[in-house]
């Protein structure tokens, strides 16, 4: 238990931030979970009605900081790449 004002402060504020982390990382992976069970369903133009807001929704975290824009990149690529199967499967 910190006994120092400023070190008060700054439990408070590790707190405060680490609720809105936890809430931004929440709402990253319920939108790559819906995606998600738009392709597992097989449904194609849900999935591409989704890609644009997924795609948003992960730069908007990589840009606060949430994820690195790497891990943004490799997860944006994957998800193109699911949605892009699920077509050539759908094709034929």
């Amino acid at each position: 238990m910190p006994i120092i004002k400023s070190a008060k402060k700054r439990q408070e504020v590790a707190i405060r931030n680490n609720e809105r982390n936890k809430a931004e990382r929440s709402e990253l992976a319920t939108a790559i979970k819906k995606y998600n069970v738009a392709i597992s369903s097989g449904d194609v133009e849900l999935a591409e009605k989704l890609l644009p807001e997924t795609f948003s929704i992960i730069d908007e975290k990589a840009t606060n900081g949430i994820i690195h824009k790497n891990k943004a990149n490799n997860k944006k690529s994957a998800l193109a790449k699911e949605l892009d199967k699920l077509k050539n499967t759908a094709k034929k």
